[in-house]
């Protein structure tokens, strides 16, 4: 049974903007921290992301202003509005609760362009 999937990845100019969704599988999403992570190639898969369950949240300084994580419960999703975007935000992004503990999905592909 698939667990994570994220959507909403692309190419996008410099300065532009993303939304990416992840649908989350009710058994992982019920009463966990879900975060948002992204990974280049040759390295190492960084955190991007977390909000809590009553909603609080916390952000890599390199994303601090730019990325706004939200979850709609009733819809198990997580979702990351990424403005401001840079070209060192280029990477896979993948969404997992904060322990990693479900499976990875596939991640979906952010490019951005100078």
């Amino acid at each position: 049974q698939v667990q994570l999937v994220e959507s909403g990845g692309g190419l996008v100019q410099s300065g532009g903007s993303l939304r990416l969704s992840c649908a989350v599988s009710e058994s992982i999403f019920n009463g966990a921290t879900m975060a948002w992570y992204r990974q280049t190639p040759g390295a190492l898969r960084e955190y991007v992301a977390l909000i809590m369950n009553r909603g609080g949240t916390n952000y890599a300084d390199s994303v601090k202003g730019r990325f706004t994580i939200s979850r709609d419960i009733a819809k198990n999703m997580v979702y990351l509005q990424m403005n401001s975007l840079k070209v060192e935000d280029t990477a896979v992004y993948y969404c997992n609760t904060i322990t990693r503990s479900a499976r990875w999905g596939q991640g979906t592909q952010v490019t951005v362009s100078s």
